[in-house]
């Protein structure tokens, strides 16, 4: 019996264990704009917050696109109430990919991008692109766990 009792637990430990192994929520929060497309804003899996691509749409939908500053800023608002919505905060990011249409918005985008990881930033690149959605100028993903 206590024989029995035992491989039965065993296997329960093993069976929670793998159904948890690979556990994915989706984190989504009102203070970062809905998605544009059939993406969620974030994918919590394993402890590691995947946020999709941001671009500099505020909450109600309108989109400031009159300086690189404005862009990055917002693009990086979004990120940190995402971020938080996954239950981490901007320390905790890893790895960051930022796209710009022009690479001479380089320098300015670091001045606003050093704000939010004031020490021990994120692994990153920085790759030009030649469009991004909706005309923006800068879009921004991160890995946080």
């Amino acid at each position: 019996m206590a024989k029995k009792l035992g491989v039965t637990l065993v296997l329960i430990i093993i069976l929670f264990a793998f159904t948890n192994k690979n556990k994915r929520e989706v984190i989504y929060t009102n203070l970062a704009p809905t998605p544009i497309g059939p993406y969620s804003q974030a994918i919590k899996s394993n402890g590691t917050l995947y946020v999709a691509g941001q671009i500099g749409i505020k909450v109600d939908g309108s989109f400031d696109s009159t300086s690189i500053e404005n862009e990055c800023t917002q693009v990086l608002n979004n990120i940190k109430a995402i971020v938080e919505a996954g239950g981490l905060n901007m320390n905790a990011v890893s790895k960051s990919t930022i796209y710009l249409t022009d690479l001479k918005n380089f320098t300015k985008v670091n001045e606003i991008y050093k704000t939010y990881f004031p020490i021990n930033p994120p692994a990153r690149e920085t790759i030009e692109v030649k469009a991004l959605p909706k005309g923006a100028h800068i879009e921004i993903s991160v890995i946080a766990n």
